[in-house]
């Protein structure tokens, strides 16, 4: 009787333990669940009962409600510590508030960090589709400074912890959900050139242009040091070729000398015309200064 006992007992431990190491609605893969001690067959059982439910192979979650992709990206941005992954580009502009200069609905979640999400991502039952990008690639440095908190989930204690050795000016984070879960985004000054690196082929000429007629309030520090750090000279072109047409107030706070625009031509519109200043090619009707 006294096996009886001490085993229940156990059981109770391992699900109070995980029930606080793991918020309801957050995921987890199977990976992780070893990691904390809990075996294939334990995971199993949990599944069976009901105290555990399983959206694709070797992923598992507390049920509450439909799986969102914001509970996808915030667990491993914090449980899984799939950091720095970042929601960026088109994404991160939505979430801030400029969806009405970009007419299409959330149908595409961009993340950018140095590693790509685990496959299983994909294989979520969700109506996004999450599309990954090397940050580095198009920065040059890793953008790690002090002075911005992450909220990470300590599993230990089963409670947020402050962490403020992340992303410095280049992110920001928005609160999600019923517990104010951090969601860590590009701020709107680093997602902006992230968009423009998706020119021409994946963005349009004119959502882009209609966006920067809204880019009033950007902080010209940050686009400093984001135009040095940029390694793509035809973002940067692009850049300053959208912030001539809507010559907004910060643009004469920039350093344009500063920056290395490369040389030679880049042609980025078939049968466009040469815009003269930045030697890139552009869609006639946009040709010009407003």
């Amino acid at each position: 009787m006294c096996h009886i006992i001490n085993y229940e007992q156990r059981k109770r431990g391992l699900i109070n333990q995980l029930a606080s190491k793991l918020p309801e609605g957050m995921l987890v893969d199977a990976a992780w669940l070893n990691a904390q001690g809990y075996s294939t067959q334990l995971q199993h059982q949990y599944v069976k009962s009901g105290w555990l439910e399983q959206p694709t192979r070797s992923v598992f979650r507390r049920p509450r409600g439909v799986l969102s992709w914001q509970q996808v990206v915030i667990s491993l941005q914090t449980i899984l510590n799939y950091s720095p992954l970042i929601v960026g580009g088109r994404t991160a502009l939505e979430l801030q508030g400029y969806a009405h200069y970009l007419s299409q609905s959330t149908t595409v979640v961009h993340l950018y960090g140095p590693k790509p999400p685990p496959g299983w991502v994909q294989k979520l039952p969700l109506q996004v589709k999450f599309v990954y990008h090397n940050d580095r690639r198009l920065f040059k440095n890793e953008p790690v400074t002090k002075g911005v908190n992450s909220v990470k989930w300590n599993i230990d204690k089963g409670e947020a912890l402050d962490v403020t050795s992340f992303r410095g000016g280049d992110i920001t984070e928005l609160t999600w959900g019923q517990w104010d879960w951090p969601l860590t985004l590009s701020t709107p000054e680093r997602a902006i050139f992230e968009l423009l690196d998706e020119l021409p082929n994946r963005e349009t000429f004119e959502q882009v242009d209609a966006l920067f007629g809204g880019l009033a309030n950007l902080r010209p520090d940050r686009l400093q040091k984001l135009l040095k750090d940029c390694a793509s000279v035809k973002v940067k072109r692009l850049f300053f070729y959208f912030s001539d047409r809507h010559k907004h107030a910060w643009l004469k706070r920039l350093k344009k000398e500063d920056i290395d625009l490369g040389s030679g031509k880049r042609m980025l519109v078939k049968g466009g015309v040469l815009d003269p200043t930045y030697h890139i090619t552009v869609p006639g009707d946009l040709n010009g200064v407003r």
